[in-house]
């Protein structure tokens, strides 16, 4: 069995347990079975249930994993839970977090808590994270970790090993250690392989990798995905203008942004929010989808506008009610296919101006073959059915028509908007079903009234 089939089981089943003994089990019973999951699982299902139930299960959940659960929730939860939290089991939450997952948490914090819980940090902390909350959330200076291990370039490996016994512990996902000079600009890194396999007299100069690029900490995070995808690394350091060494990324980091940009291109498409709560008050709910569903309205206004334009048409002609549908419903399977393209080349950095050219060329002689082949189908089963070939005939020019102007808006909309700073997952939908239908109406109905009335 494939292992994200695996993982959706296993999903199911845990959100299954915790229902059944939210109804028929005991306090102890929840509690344990919580404690047995990592945050990550837990957040998951947290997310999972309604709002009642939901304070059910945090109460039972200690304060040494209320920050890691925190964290990972979306930020409507989150800021839920925040107020059903005593004060001083989240101060207690924030001991044993990581650099990053305590700034992310500190983000989500709402004055006076934030003042609060930074005044039981201790003063160095305080100014590191002071400093990392600064950063834009969605740059590699948010995503990074402040706990770093730095040796220096001129010292053996034997000093390092040394350094690392007294210490006694290395921040977790720790792959390398990052060199960098007195002034700590970065140098390199040292991998834990390396470190343990060279002659212990070997200075770090001559084993560290200078092959290792840090990452700028203003790159945005969905580019330092990307990069950690193509390079297929673990770890990264992240520098300032001037090469010092601020931080570094790890992958469980990096992970979090994939997620993320899935959940916000798939909720995108629908005019919703990917940081939105589930199960929401329903007027919360309703007041949010009514302004996608308004705009959606006024499209649908634009198609119908169109048809009564050929009101008198269709009163002569009864069948082009009948098969009025097809055309639109075509052209705009089309275009979807070619905006899904286009918007997913332009997230992974594949389309730009420089090949946006030759794609168009391509996506517009997609929609002359298919619509060439799918008019010869529909013009014989209109025929057939309405024993009118002259009506087929029409019917097939119609599905030619709106599939080549499918192909050019599901390739150019994403693009214009793209240069327009709008995200094109978003708007993109509502745009090419308008053209679509519109096009497609204008096209079917206009060709009728021309060559058979």
């Amino acid at each position: 069995m494939p292992s994200s089939t695996i993982n959706k089981e296993h999903s199911k089943n845990l959100l299954t347990q915790v229902s059944e003994l939210l109804v028929m089990g005991t306090k102890v019973e929840i509690r344990n079975l919580i404690h047995s999951l990592y945050p990550a699982e837990t957040a998951n299902i947290l997310e999972s249930l309604d709002l009642e139930q939901r304070v059910r299960v945090w109460r039972v959940i200690p304060p040494s994993v209320m920050g890691e659960i925190l964290v990972r929730v979306n930020t409507e939860v989150g800021q839920g839970l925040l107020k059903v939290t005593d004060r001083r089991d989240l101060i207690k939450a924030t001991e044993n977090l990581e650099s990053d997952d305590m700034v992310d948490l500190l983000h989500a914090l709402p004055e006076p808590l934030l003042s609060e819980v930074m005044e039981s940090i201790g003063v160095h902390e305080r100014n590191r994270l002071e400093s990392a909350l600064t950063y834009d959330d969605h740059t590699a200076g948010g995503l990074m970790s402040l706990d770093v291990l730095t040796i220096r370039p001129d010292v053996t490996l034997d000093v390092v090993m040394n350094y690392l016994k007294k210490r006694g512990g290395m921040p977790s996902s720790t792959h390398n250690l990052i060199v960098v000079d007195a002034s700590d600009h970065f140098l390199g890194v040292l991998s834990l392989p390396d470190l343990l396999t060279n002659d212990p007299q070997t200075k770090v100069s001559d084993a560290m990798d200078i092959r290792v690029r840090a990452i700028p900490f203003t790159m945005s995070a969905t580019d330092v995905a990307m990069l950690f995808e193509q390079r297929q690394i673990l770890s990264a350091p992240v520098v300032a203008e001037n090469g010092r060494l601020m931080g570094r990324i790890t992958i469980d980091d990096v992970v979090g942004v994939i997620r993320e940009e899935a959940d916000h291109t798939i909720m995108s498409m629908a005019g919703l929010d990917e940081e939105q709560d589930m199960f929401a008050p329903v007027m919360t709910s309703a007041k949010r989808r009514a302004v996608w569903l308004g705009v959606n309205l006024v499209t649908a206004f634009l198609a119908s506008w169109v048809i009564g334009l050929f009101e008198a048409t269709l009163e002569e002609i009864v069948a082009l009610a009948v098969l009025m549908p097809i055309v639109a419903s075509m052209g705009g399977i089309a275009g979807s296919q070619t905006l899904t393209l286009v918007v997913r080349g332009l997230a992974l950095r594949q389309v730009s101006h420089s090949n946006a050219s030759q794609l168009l060329v391509k996506e517009l002689s997609v929609g002359i073959v298919n619509g060439v082949v799918w008019a010869v189908v529909v013009a014989c089963i209109a025929s057939l059915w309405f024993q009118d070939v002259s009506l087929g005939m029409l019917l097939g020019g119609a599905m030619v028509i709106n599939l080549v102007c499918a192909a050019l808006a599901g390739a150019s909309i994403p693009l214009m908007l793209d240069k327009m700073g709008i995200d094109p997952a978003l708007a993109g939908g509502v745009l090419l079903t308008t053209v679509t239908d519109c096009i497609g109406f204008m096209a079917f109905l206009g060709l009728a009234t021309v060559f058979l009335m």
